[in-house]
């Protein structure tokens, strides 16, 4: 089946026409979405959007941009939003040193207080991390040896070394519209790499639109043009890219039911 495993259908560029974005979806054969929390501040809509639909899932945690504005956040307090129906993750979160947007130290602190969510859970922990290869390295092996998660690096974009790294520590990797990108050779390289039953894929929407859509909003309808990204970067066909990135995307995210 499809899946997307990345939407931000929340954000106000679906404001206009969400019902219609998320009826796209389904008619192009997609058949799940894991709407992701970027605040706590817009938790509520984001769950919202997984209780009036059986085919969206959602997580709950603040991106690295928000840090800032969720220093006093414990792990207590998203393990607590976490106990709620059709949570199935904890994140987005990270690092992100491009834009800074929060000071790195608090970047950290409030990335340490999901990944002890993620822990104390056991669900999967959704990382983004930008620029910020050596730190987030760092922080994964040190969080590792005090206890097991499972984490997904999404719409991976960093350095080989990383992936590496983050491959060795179990990580899975979801591969999104940036893989269509002529530029994204680098990108490419990497998702070669990637271990076979650990990779799925994302439209991280309204953002990367894969080409042919490049630089309009994206949607989570245009899933397949990621799906046969990887197929090709992959040299697998695209029921076989399919078949792989389902299996993976159920071991992850494994309070989701799978059809039968």
């Amino acid at each position: 089946m499809l899946i997307d495993s990345h939407v931000n259908l929340h954000a106000v560029q679906f404001d206009e026409d969400r019902d219609a974005v998320i009826a796209r979806a389904r008619t192009a054969g997609v058949g799940l979405m894991v709407e992701i929390s970027d605040s706590l501040a817009t938790f509520e809509a984001t769950h919202g959007l997984a209780m009036q639909h059986p085919d969206i899932w959602c997580t709950v945690g603040a991106h690295p941009h928000e840090a800032r504005h969720h220093l006093e956040m414990t792990a207590a307090d998203l393990v607590a939003l976490a106990r709620r129906p059709r949570v199935v993750g904890i994140g987005e979160c990270g690092l992100d040193f491009h834009y800074d947007l929060s000071p790195r130290d608090q970047q950290e602190t409030v990335f340490r207080q999901h990944i002890a969510a993620a822990r104390q859970t056991g669900l999967p922990l959704v990382v983004h991390t930008r620029e910020a290869d050596d730190r987030m390295a760092a922080i994964l092996r040190e969080e590792v040896e005090e206890g097991a998660f499972r984490f997904l690096m999404h719409c991976y974009t960093s350095g080989m070394e990383l992936a590496e790294t983050a491959s060795e520590l179990g990580a899975w990797f979801s591969v999104s519209g940036i893989a269509t990108f002529k530029a994204a050779e680098d990108v490419r390289a990497v998702i070669r790499t990637m271990p076979t039953d650990r990779i799925i894929v994302e439209t991280d929407c309204p953002y990367l639109a894969p080409v042919p859509h490049r630089g309009r909003r994206n949607e989570p309808a245009y899933i397949g043009h990621v799906l046969q990204a990887l197929a090709d970067i992959r040299g697998w066909t695209q029921q076989e890219a399919e078949a792989r990135t389902t299996d993976a995307f159920f071991a992850l995210f494994d309070r989701i039911p799978r059809p039968a």
